[in-house]
């Protein structure tokens, strides 16, 4: 299952970068959910309520839309939401929906690897481990108990002998959209810059 993370504030970007249009015209975190899609049959996106209109083109689009309240603590506790609203779920994709160029063959292998038996697995373009992370339903619990702003980091600090990196030739897996002018096309990107 994928879940995309597109409750966050934007504060960086100065407004609603979800919405703003790539080069192509379409919407950063439809073009990320539509990657995601082409890879993955059940995609959740996890939202703030007042993203009404975001949910709408992500219904639209054919995801489900998991709604974090407002006052969400950050990352943390977005995946916590969104892992304990599909617990019957094998394991979770984690995508973010400011990543608009990760390959859909690249969240195939993420994808491949955990039923291959992985118990973490994530993407490494040229030495830099990058996005989506994948889970296996084992961690359900951990995730779940995520808050704050650090996404599940201190959960792969703890066991990183459970991560699996898997070799990728995408450079999508690096980079994210903090300011406007990251939305410049990809012969601009630094694949030494990694995120996050």
């Amino acid at each position: 299952m994928g879940l995309l993370l597109a409750a966050g504030h934007a504060r960086r970007y100065g407004g609603d970068k979800l919405l703003a249009a790539m080069a192509d015209g379409q919407p950063l975190a439809l073009a990320a959910l539509a990657n995601l899609h082409a890879a993955l049959a059940d995609v959740r996106v996890v939202l703030r309520a007042v993203q009404t209109e975001l949910a709408e083109r992500c219904r639209a689009a054919g995801a489900g839309v998991i709604l974090v309240p407002e006052s969400s603590t950050g990352m943390g506790e977005n995946i916590a939401r969104g892992v304990a609203a599909c617990p019957a779920a094998a394991g979770w994709i984690i995508a973010l929906a400011d990543m608009p160029w990760v390959s859909p063959a690249s969240v195939r292998a993420i994808d491949a690897a955990l039923a291959e038996g992985a118990a973490m697995a994530a993407p490494v373009y040229r030495g830099r481990r990058g996005h989506p992370v994948g889970f296996a339903a084992r961690w359900g619990a951990e995730l779940c108990a995520l808050s704050g702003d650090q996404g599940a980091r201190a959960l792969i600090a703890r066991a990183p002998q459970a991560l699996l990196e898997v070799q990728v030739c995408d450079a999508g897996v690096l980079r994210d959209v903090d300011v406007p002018e990251d939305l410049a096309g990809l012969g601009d990107f630094d694949a030494g810059q990694s995120v996050r």
